[in-house]
């Protein structure tokens, strides 16, 4: 991974959502809610109580959206980050 967050910041990979149900009901793109779970993928110099890999639970309008080598990432801030998993 060639990004680097600086400071107190984290690039985070969201967790793809279920498109079906565990019953087999497909899940319209209307009905999906925007995930609110990611993988730590890097962190920043200032980061200390999160570790690479962690998963965490997020804030829900927090972050900035970037697409690197074709895949989605959110950068966000520590307080953004509501919990690890």
């Amino acid at each position: 991974m060639n990004i680097k967050p600086l400071g107190q910041r984290v690039l985070v990979e969201p967790v793809e959502l279920a498109t079906t149900t565990s019953s087999g009901i497909i899940i319209p793109d209307s009905a999906k809610v925007k995930p609110l779970q990611a993988k730590v993928v890097a962190i920043g110099s200032d980061v200390d109580n999160i570790k690479v890999n962690d998963t965490v639970i997020y804030a829900k309008f927090a972050g900035t959206s970037i697409n690197y080598e074709a895949k989605d990432y959110l950068m966000l801030e520590v307080s953004d980050i509501l919990a690890i998993i």
